[in-house]
């Protein structure tokens, strides 16, 4: 059983090859400051939201939109309400967006779908070209006053796509909305700050980001259908030589789940979605990575599959041996027991340190009580553990896009009160 002891520290140390640049972004995160870009003109910019069965919260990112310290002629807003069954249509229009579409489709699911629906109307409008840019939101989003401002900074600096930090509205709510909270502070300030010190290319994280309408006319469109759009999108930018950007100073707000059962199913999409994006874009990242010398193909990679593929081969082993140690009586199960044991306390104490460094700097960023915060830390692990039968279920299961029902009808007051 020595064996196994041995197999669980290679893995350990296959995850800490992978990752320990990640370590070094913290490093860079922590010493250095990121460079403000200077005001620049307003350009002219459209929002852009595919809500689906969204009546309850979409009124409220609407009106934080229109309430932006940026000139309201500049910023036009435009909803798909895709296969929706309730009244999110109306709502969005009682609020002001400038335009509404409706969008029936049982075949095409997912947000890929609705914004290509959606840049698909502009450009029948003769719209599409009238914009510099565009936002793309998820009708659960909230944001700061000066986003929209702070974003056109870091755009009018010579970025054509730009991604923002990402907060959330019900951080206190329990474990599982802290787990996700925790996980996107972390991935703004150590992952996407620290590539934009450093010069190489940040990565879109589902929603609040902007994008140069000539990327949008070069692709024709939205022309990114897999389960994880945003990586899809990422992923075919930087190989197509783009630097995404990150702006620290535009904040927005999410929602994230508090049921279990809501919460396994989007990060079960999430799971194959990683694996979809690996099987298309794979070898042209590897590529990208050895014969183009590009880091940030090679961080695309480390983002996607190994944590997947070293959990799993993790799990699978110790597993395996402990059920052979039981079915033919050989006494070595405790020893097979207290390896898995000690690789878990090491994971636990790793994502403790990351979950808990994030609290701290992220600290006067999180809006809920301090006794919350502080049980935060020590839950982080559990909840990131949990990816653990996600990600075995998600690599033989049939995964399909399945919208989340957001229901925090909260408004900008209301999270820092």
């Amino acid at each position: 059983m020595e064996f196994v002891s041995f197999l669980n520290w290679i893995i350990a140390i296959l995850f800490v090859a992978c990752y320990a640049y990640q370590f070094f972004y913290i490093f860079v995160s922590l010493v250095f400051k990121s460079k403000k870009s200077p005001d620049a003109q307003p350009k002219r910019y459209a929002a852009l939201i595919s809500a689906r069965n969204e009546e309850n919260v979409i009124a409220n990112l609407i009106e934080s939109i229109k309430k932006q310290k940026y000139p309201s002629e500049l910023l036009d807003i435009y909803v798909v309400a895709d296969n929706c069954t309730d009244s999110t249509a109306q709502a969005a229009r009682k609020a002001g967006a400038t335009h509404v579409w409706e969008r029936f489709n049982n075949v095409q699911v997912g947000k890929g779908y609705a914004l290509e629906f959606l840049f698909d109307r502009l450009k029948e409008e003769n719209l599409i070209e009238q914009y510099d840019g565009y936002f793309v939101f998820d009708a659960d989003n909230l944001l700061d006053e000066n986003y929209v401002a702070e974003m056109n900074k870091t755009f009018c600096a010579g970025h054509r796509v730009v991604t923002s930090y990402r907060n959330s509205k019900n951080f206190g709510s329990n474990w599982i909305s802290a787990g996700y909270s925790l996980w996107f502070l972390r991935e703004a300030r150590y992952l996407n700050n620290a590539r934009m010190i450093l010069g190489t290319s940040c990565a879109i994280s589902g929603t609040g980001f902007l994008v140069h309408k000539d990327i949008i006319l070069r692709n024709g469109g939205w022309k990114h259908f897999l389960l994880t759009e945003d990586i899809e999108f990422t992923v075919d930018n930087i190989l197509k030589g783009e630097k995404i950007a990150y702006c620290p100073t535009a904040v927005f707000y999410d929602e994230q789940p508090v049921r279990f059962l809501q919460s396994w199913h989007q990060r079960m999409r999430w799971a194959k979605g990683y694996l979809q994006v690996f099987r298309h874009y794979g070898l042209s990242l590897i590529k990208g990575s050895t014969v183009g010398h590009n880091f940030s193909c090679f961080d695309m990679m480390m983002s996607i599959m190994p944590a997947i593929v070293l959990t799993m081969l993790s799990f699978v082993l110790n597993f395996s041996v402990s059920l052979w140690s039981i079915l033919t009586f050989n006494g070595q199960v405790t020893v097979v027991l207290f390896s898995l044991l000690e690789s878990l306390v090491n994971a636990y104490g790793l994502l403790f340190f990351l979950g808990g460094i994030t609290l701290l700097t992220e600290w006067k960023n999180i809006y809920c009580s301090t006794p919350r915060k502080i049980l935060s830390a020590f839950t982080f692990p559990l909840f990131m553990f949990t990816y653990i039968p996600i990600s075995a279920v998600a690599l033989f299961k049939k995964v399909e896009w399945k919208p989340i029902q957001h229901g925090v009808s909260k408004k900008l007051d209301d999270i820092r009160a």
